[in-house]
């Protein structure tokens, strides 16, 4: 295979338009959220009451510092609220709010309406092999962080 170039650029020219336009829809529609505060509020709301704080920072790809930040942040919005599982005074219990879920409400069909924009004219097959070859460069990627580091 001939050597790739530029991949990890239009990766990452990617990755920023789709950040704007979300966040233009944010905006659009009054929502005040990040996009990483709507990732973890959105990740929060899937794991439903058993939601943790280190759960959190296991699946979103984002050391703890971070997470814990933008936790915070939705704790300060109101958002969610942060406690302790009964029984375990160790792992911090993340319950999102009555306002939290009036935002999942109104964020979800904008991120399924923008996800469709995204893969129009993209065929299940090209789907397929393009999330196929993202996993491949993740794992290699990963591979070759654990075997330098």
């Amino acid at each position: 295979m001939k050597q790739p170039s530029g991949y990890g650029f239009l990766i990452d020219k990617t990755l920023k338009k789709l950040q704007s336009i979300y966040l233009h829809a944010f905006k659009d529609n009054g929502v005040d959220l990040t996009i990483e505060q709507w990732a973890i509020l959105h990740r929060i709301y899937e794991l439903g009451d058993e939601a943790s704080q280190t759960e959190i920072t296991k699946t979103n790809y984002r050391n703890r510092a971070t997470t814990s930040r933008v936790i915070s942040g939705l704790v300060k919005k109101e958002l969610l609220i942060k406690g302790r599982f009964i029984g375990d005074s160790k792992r911090f219990k993340l319950t999102i709010t009555a306002k939290g879920h009036k935002i999942i409400a109104i964020v979800e069909p904008i991120m399924y309406r923008l996800r469709a924009v995204g893969v129009m004219d993209i065929n299940q097959k090209e789907y397929d092999n393009f999330i196929s070859v993202l996993d491949k460069i993740w794992t290699n990627c990963e591979s070759y962080q654990q075997s330098t580091y």
